[in-house]
């Protein structure tokens, strides 16, 4: 369930709820009581965060040469890679 954010127009209390997406919108302030005076802020939300272990810097990168030129799983053993003609 995501906090939400609002600020009240009239008195400018600014304060954040833990609420189901499907629940309702706040309008009434909850310390001055204005009806309707309540607006939702648009945040900028949270960031991702990889928890565990698994992720590493090396898991995702492309093939790329090896120390004598050609790719790591190229049968060419010189810099005459079939790759390198595409």
């Amino acid at each position: 369930m995501p906090t939400y954010e609002y600020k009240c127009k009239k008195c400018g209390h600014e304060f954040e709820l833990f609420q189901k997406m499907s629940d309702p919108a706040v309008k009434d302030c909850p310390k001055c009581n204005a009806k309707g005076a309540v607006v939702k802020i648009i945040g900028s939300g949270s960031g991702i965060i990889f928890k565990g272990s698994g992720f590493y810097a090396n898991d995702y990168k492309k093939a790329g040469k090896n120390g004598n030129g050609s790719c790591r799983n190229c049968p060419a053993k010189d810099s005459t890679c079939p790759k390198d003609n595409k």
